[in-house]
């Protein structure tokens, strides 16, 4: 295995260990603080979608005080480092072989690919126009992720678990896979996401409240990681996360995460999954995104698939076998029986700034500046910033 991939932690200082180490600080039976998190009566935890650890450090002076704050080691994201998976390794507190929301899409039981994000079909031409399907009645998140979350048992702990984050988010598939339980409280911008979080914490009962910001990651697909855009949002972040502390409560503590980091890319000099035959042959569905591809083969043809994307991703990426990626630990120690179907038959992680496009199917993603979802350390560390306590 090449020196760059990052594979995650196998046990404790992961982005899942993050809920249940701050439910231990306020003294909640249970569960257990792996992380050494300072004792506290409330917590509030902030994902800033797309903050990685080394995006942090090189942008510092954009962001002095989220910088001031970073230096201890980083946290582990998992595999695949995107969006939907790390949501749920930080709502379950398990690893994706775990949970089982193994990626961006990954293949569901009818045969067709899901896209957790919108819990719809993924994959044809069709979705790309944007006739999706939904599944959340053919294949409920409840049935797909059947593990009780982390917030179902904090309320079952008598702690009050809040959700903030926008309005759009409440009752959707991933939400409901990943956070259900909570108590959901839509905010509209950074205003009302940072009283919900310092409000939370000034409780008289017991309460853990988490909250999402997602515009960092939006500006790094759209201009970039380290674009104008993209530093000036970061600024915003900091200021947002700098004026909280000042109005923390003395007895809480507010830990900032992210769910990966970011690289970018050249959408001119990506491989064409839609388009060469080399990565068509034998295949019968691509998942993934552009950094890490899940594909699955014909029956029968899995070597051959390997051996084809192998010689056309070349030193650009690594390309394995579900199998051996399962051996190396990629979706954690422990891989449920009912996961392994969604995992690809061969597994395309890439390095540097290389890429697996899908430019039929998938035309908005394919011309992102900004990606992620691979091994490499960029997007794999991000950082675990704690206030108070």
């Amino acid at each position: 295995m090449t020196d760059w991939i990052v594979v995650p932690d196998r046990v404790d200082r992961g982005l899942a260990d993050v809920l249940p180490s701050l439910l231990s600080a306020m003294g909640t039976a249970g569960f257990a603080d792996t992380l050494d998190l300072p004792k506290c009566r409330n917590a509030a935890v902030l994902l800033v979608d797309g903050l990685g650890w080394n995006l942090l450090h090189e942008y510092a002076a954009d962001a002095p005080f989220l910088a001031g704050l970073a230096t201890g080691a980083p946290l582990t994201v998992g595999f695949p480092t995107t969006t939907s998976t790390s949501i749920t390794s930080l709502g379950t507190g398990r690893r994706s072989g775990e949970h089982g929301v193994v990626g961006y899409s990954f293949a569901e039981p009818s045969g067709g690919l899901l896209h957790p994000l919108s819990w719809a079909t993924h994959g044809t031409v069709d979705d790309a126009a944007g006739k999706r399907r939904s599944l959340l009645e053919a294949w409920p998140p409840e049935r797909a992720q059947p593990g009780r979350t982390v917030a179902q048992q904090a309320v079952d702990a008598g702690v009050d678990f809040r959700l903030a984050t926008p309005p759009e988010f409440r009752d959707t598939g991933l939400t409901r896979a990943a956070l259900r339980g909570g108590d959901f409280r839509g905010v509209l911008a950074m205003g009302d996401l940072g009283t919900e979080l310092v409000t939370a914490v000034e409780s008289s009962e017991r309460t853990l409240c988490y909250g999402y910001h997602g515009q960092l990651d939006m500006m790094g697909h759209v201009y970039g990681p380290g674009s104008l855009p993209w530093r000036l949002q970061l600024a915003q972040v900091d200021r947002l996360v700098a004026s909280m502390a000042e109005r923390l409560a003395d007895d809480a503590v507010l830990a900032v995460v992210a769910d990966h980091g970011m690289v970018g890319l050249d959408p001119g000099s990506l491989l064409d999954a839609d388009t060469e035959p080399a990565l068509r042959d034998g295949v019968r569905l691509i998942g993934g995104e552009v950094r890490a591809r899940h594909v699955y083969a014909e029956p029968g043809a899995v070597e051959d698939v390997r051996a084809a994307w192998q010689e056309t991703v070349g030193s650009d990426g690594v390309v394995v076998s579900g199998e051996r990626a399962i051996e190396e630990g990629w979706f954690g120690p422990v891989v449920d029986e009912a996961v392994l179907p969604r995992i690809g038959d061969v597994l395309a992680v890439m390095g540097s700034g290389a890429g697996v496009a899908r430019t039929e199917v998938e035309p908005g993603e394919s011309r992102l500046l900004g990606q992620h979802g691979s091994l490499t350390a960029d997007e794999q560390f991000v950082p675990l910033l704690v206030i108070g306590g």
